[in-house]
Parts: C-alpha cells; sequence; structure tokens
C-alpha cells in the first residue's frame, strides 16, 4: 500500500497543475437526464481504468500516513472511471442513479488536519467518490452521510470538489473550505476547477452581453457596422483553457443548446460540446517541450443517469464505448479494473471506391 500511495503523490506533485477538467448536464425532451465531463493531464497518463464495484465488496481508504482508513462494504454496485489506480474513481455511477465525480481545486480548498486516532472514520478525498457510490442512492443521503466521515487530503497539492447528482436530475457541488463541507445547489449545472463555485456564478454576470444568434446592425454617425460572420452575438465569449473561462464558456454553450428527443441524441450532444473543450498538446508547455501525448484531454465521459448507462471515449481512441448497468449482476459479478482502451491505438475505417 505503501509503494502506491507514494507512487500516487509523485503524479500528483507533478501534474496538479495539469489538470483542467470541465463538467456539463443536459436533459433530454423523454426526461432523460445526462451528464459529461472531460478530464485532463498534460504532462503524462492517468493509466485510467473503467471499474466494477460489486454489491457487498468489503472496502478501505488510504489515510495521509499510508495506513488503512475507514473500512466500508458497497451497498450498490458501481461503475466508475478510475485515474492512477482502480481505488480513486474520478467519475461514476451506482445501480440506483447516483453519479458523483471530482474536478481538482487547487490553492482554494482545505480539508482538516489529518489526526491519526480519527482514521476508523477517515476517507481519502480521492476514494470520496467510490464511498459515496456504494453507500448512497440519492444528493440527500449523500449529504446527510458526509456528517459520518473526515475527509483528509492525500496530497498537499491534490484539493478535489465534487460534483454529485441524482436520476432526478438535482445536481450539488461539494467544496471543503478550511474544513468545512460547502454543499452548492448547481443551478447551472456546469464545474470546472478554481476559484470556488460560487465565485464562478457572480463572474457570469460580467458576461451578460453575451446571446445567440447575431448581433444587429447598428449605425455609427452615416456609417453601417455589421457583423462580419455568424454567431456575432457570442463576441467576447473566452477561448482560454483557464477555469474561469471555460466555466463561462460551458455555462454559454449549454444554456443554448437545444432540447434534443431522446437519451442517446443527448448524449451524443454532450460528446459534441465537450469537443470544445480539449486542450491541444503544447499550449501548456515551453515550445520543443511537449511530452508525447496525442492530447491534454485524457478522456471524456458522458453518464445517462436515468438509463444507467456510462459513455467514454479517450485520448488515443475516439471511438464513443458504453457500459450498460443493467446488464451487470452486481450481486455476482467480481471486483475489476480493466484500461480503457484494450489497444491504445485509433481505428480508421478504410473507404473501398467502387
Amino acid at each position: 500500500m505503501k509503494r502506491v500511495l507514494i507512487t500516487l503523490m509523485s503524479i500528483c506533485v507533478w501534474g496538479v497543475e495539469a489538470f483542467a477538467c470541465t463538467g456539463i448536464s443536459l436533459s433530454a425532451e423523454d426526461g432523460s437526464y445526462i451528464q459529461g465531463r472531460t478530464i485532463e493531464n498534460s504532462k503524462m497518463s492517468l493509466l485510467s481504468e473503467y471499474v466494477i464495484i460489486p454489491r457487498g465488496e468489503s472496502l478501505s481508504s488510504f489515510t495521509p500516513v499510508n495506513a488503512d482508513g475507514m473500512k466500508f462494504k458497497a451497498k450498490y454496485g458501481v461503475v466508475g472511471l478510475s485515474v492512477v489506480q482502480k481505488e480513486f474513481i474520478a467519475e461514476g455511477i451506482n445501480e440506483k442513479g447516483l453519479s458523483a465525480g471530482l474536478f481538482f481545486f487547487p490553492n482554494y480548498g482545505g480539508y482538516k488536519p489529518f489526526v491519526e486516532i480519527d482514521e476508523y472514520y477517515t476517507i481519502g478525498d480521492l476514494q470520496l467518490v467510490q464511498w459515496m457510490l456504494t453507500q448512497f442512492s440519492s444528493v440527500d443521503e449523500v449529504i446527510e452521510g458526509l456528517e459520518t466521515v473526515r475527509v483528509a487530503g492525500l496530497d498537499a497539492l491534490a484539493v478535489v470538489h465534487w460534483r454529485i447528482a441524482d436520476a432526478s436530475g438535482r445536481q450539488v457541488v461539494l467544496e471543503f473550505e478550511d474544513g468545512v463541507p460547502l454543499v452548492y445547489e448547481n443551478v447551472v449545472g456546469v464545474i470546472t476547477n478554481s476559484p470556488s463555485f460560487d465565485w464562478h456564478l457572480t463572474n457570469l454576470n460580467n458576461y451578460v452581453n453575451l446571446f445567440s444568434g447575431d448581433a444587429p446592425d447598428k449605425m455609427m454617425g452615416e456609417f453601417r457596422v455589421s457583423p462580419i460572420g455568424g454567431n456575432s452575438g457570442f463576441l467576447g465569449l473566452p477561448g482560454d483553457a483557464t477555469p474561469p473561462s471555460r466555466f463561462v464558456r460551458a455555462a454559454f454553450y449549454k444554456e443554448t443548446a437545444p432540447r434534443l428527443a431522446t437519451a442517446e441524441k443527448t448524449v451524443m450532444q454532450c460528446f459534441h460540446i465537450l469537443n470544445n473543450f480539449d486542450i491541444p498538446i503544447g499550449t501548456e508547455h515551453e515550445i520543443g517541450k511537449a511530452p508525447d501525448l496525442p492530447s491534454g484531454t485524457q478522456w471524456t465521459s458522458v453518464i445517462d443517469l436515468t438509463n444507467r448507462k456510462v459513455y467514454y471515449k479517450t485520448f488515443r481512441n475516439n471511438t464513443i464505448r458504453c457500459i450498460d448497468l443493467s446488464s451487470i449482476n452486481f450481486a455476482k459479478v467480481k471486483y475489476q479494473s480493466h484500461p480503457l482502451d484494450e489497444l491504445e491505438k485509433q481505428p480508421i475505417e478504410m473507404i473501398k471506391v467502387k
């Protein structure tokens, strides 16, 4: 356990500033509720896997001193997508339709100092998603359950915050400041990284001038000023990859997206919107020092909370894959994890011209 956790620490210390996750949510006309997100690291591979946790599985948490923390047993089956190792689920859903995901939150959040005497009810921050999804069926249950645990940071630089939602469409953001848990109703259905969620909401007021479509012509004296091209109503939309800019951009893309008829169409719509948040390798590095990675966005996932389906694609294979929770017998399946890509290569379909 000590060796594995030290490996995690080294990744967090070297790569935390390269994380740039973006999350959105959409609803379909048929009532389906969908959530999507990206996960980034532009310095190294996150070694991500898909993880299956059966009902009844005995689990335990790491702590900052490498000892076993809180022990718990899975009440619900879970499908999740992990980073670094299978215990650290970054995004997932359980068989009841509860979904949760972690987003890095450096320089703003903070937990209570870890005390070894409290380890029996301590849960590491990178395992909080695993704990929430195996224990609860609704947002309300999660909020109540948080009163029974102490969340500890596994590394000082790797503070995170969380998006939590259930199949009803309710979504909240959980942040810790000075050890105090703060729960925000996510009324815009968007999340990125630092600063705090309430700051991002206030910042949206700076973009009240933006609207979909084209700006009208106007006269400046005797000179007519006209839009040069389409979408001029979005002039001023920030295009950089900082968390505040991504939050604003995601909020306006989500708000102007048409509501589609079905869950499957909405899932595809989520993927298309999130394509706008792919981070090209090289933008966060000095010239000539970018690593050999195809993208800073390592994978994109979309979860259908209503129909209990997990979709994902990766930076090495943009083919969309799906795990249907209804096809899994969580009473009999084994606890397991597998790489997101069987083969780290993009399939290319060759067209035969007749």
